[in-house]
């Protein structure tokens, strides 16, 4: 499309979806980057279901959280039937349309009230009702797609999306293949908050958290549901042969917080046990090594304080996805379930060639300033001056 002539920056209506945490995130990174750029852009963010129905919002997250954690592998055949463009065409426009029935007026009426210079998602969902009114010629404005994973799926296609913003060079290929020029991608990284980018010194995030220094460090992740076996592995890793420290982030589920805060004093090694953590940063710092899932946002910013990942169990989908490509690129391994996984720590921590040539993967993988990267893309696709 044709840039506009360069104007003072003004909004960007940032659509996403709370299913899971790291849309949501991805979505605030970019209103934090913009908040810090020169001048500010204004980027509020619309939780999309929740703003256009309580009902809707219930029913799609509520039954998208329940298959990943009761039915995963119900949930994975679906998402790789649909994977490839041509198997979910069908399935896509029946979704679509019953979606954009539900919500295109109602989102509609939102951006004409708010008058953004144009629109990004950070959730695929969006992005179907966005095409839907370009289509018939209601919305004129650029629509911009972040992809928040290291894998496309065919459900980020829309022919409406002026620039899809990718993790990294890997994934341009396979935006082409399902009818993307390649002109409409920008690869910035995924954003994450502009904190990552950020001078942090691992000895003394240590000392700040009250960790040994000459012990290493590993972090132990669920997401923010505190999803996968975590007490398995830290059981595990409590009873290792060779010393280490746990930091252990249960999220925001409760029940198992307080399940590993009664085991973390019968264990051998030392453990400190979080909720909800704001500064996740801080502790992904301190640590030497990461275990836990595969969301694409808590990768990105491992990957961005060059920190290595040790992946248990990803959820088929999108997290087998990541963790296949992060795999492939030397930045994280794939355990085969608690059973295996002291075994394959200690095998990394007794190895400096094994540690350097993960945590240089990792770093290489990295892309601290992707929100400033992606504010950048979009602004400069819209016409508006400023950094």
């Amino acid at each position: 499309m044709q840039r506009a002539t360069m104007a003072k920056a003004g909004k960007l209506l940032t659509l996403s979806v709370s299913a899971g945490a790291g849309h949501m995130r991805a979505a605030a990174a970019l209103a934090r980057a913009g908040a810090g750029w020169h001048p500010p852009v204004a980027v509020p963010v619309i939780d999309t279901f929740r703003y256009v129905s309580p009902f809707l919002q219930n029913v799609s997250v509520g039954l998208y959280l329940e298959m990943v954690r009761v039915t995963p592998r119900v949930y994975g055949y679906i998402y790789r039937r649909l994977e490839d463009g041509r198997t979910s065409a069908r399935t896509k426009v029946e979704f679509t349309r019953v979606l954009n029935r539900l919500t295109a007026p109602k989102l509609a009426r939102l951006i004409a009230a708010e008058d953004p210079g144009a629109l990004v998602c950070t959730n695929n969902f969006p992005l179907s009702v966005l095409d839907y009114l370009k289509r018939r010629g209601k919305l004129s404005i650029p629509v911009i797609a972040v992809i928040t994973d290291f894998t496309v799926h065919s459900f980020w296609v829309f022919g409406g999306v002026d620039l899809y913003l990718v993790a990294g060079e890997a994934l341009v290929p396979q935006l082409v293949r399902q009818g993307v020029e390649a002109g409409r991608v920008a690869v910035t990284g995924i954003p994450i908050d502009p904190v990552f980018a950020g001078s942090w010194d691992r000895q003394e995030e240590k000392a700040r958290l009250g960790l040994r220094p000459d012990l290493p460090c590993v972090l132990v992740m669920g997401g923010a549901l505190g999803m996968g076996p975590l007490q398995a592995v830290v059981e595990a890793l409590g009873h290792m042969a060779t010393p280490v420290q746990l930091l252990v982030v249960a999220g925001n589920n409760a029940v198992l917080k307080g399940r590993l805060a009664r085991l973390a004093p019968t264990l051998a090694n030392h453990v400190r046990v979080f909720g909800f953590v704001q500064e996740i940063h801080r502790l992904m710092a301190a640590a030497d090594l990461m275990i836990g899932k595969a969301g694409g946002l808590s990768c990105a910013e491992a990957l961005a304080v060059g920190l290595p990942i040790f992946i248990i169990d990803p959820i088929p989908g999108q997290e087998e996805r990541n963790a296949e490509f992060l795999a492939r690129q030397g930045a994280a391994l794939l355990v085969e379930g608690p059973s295996r996984v002291a075994g394959d720590v200690e095998n990394y921590l007794c190895s400096p060639e094994f540690r350097r040539s993960m945590s240089g993967a990792a770093r290489g993988l990295g892309r601290p300033d992707a929100a400033r990267a992606a504010l950048g893309a979009i602004t400069a696709l819209v016409g508006w001056e400023g950094g």
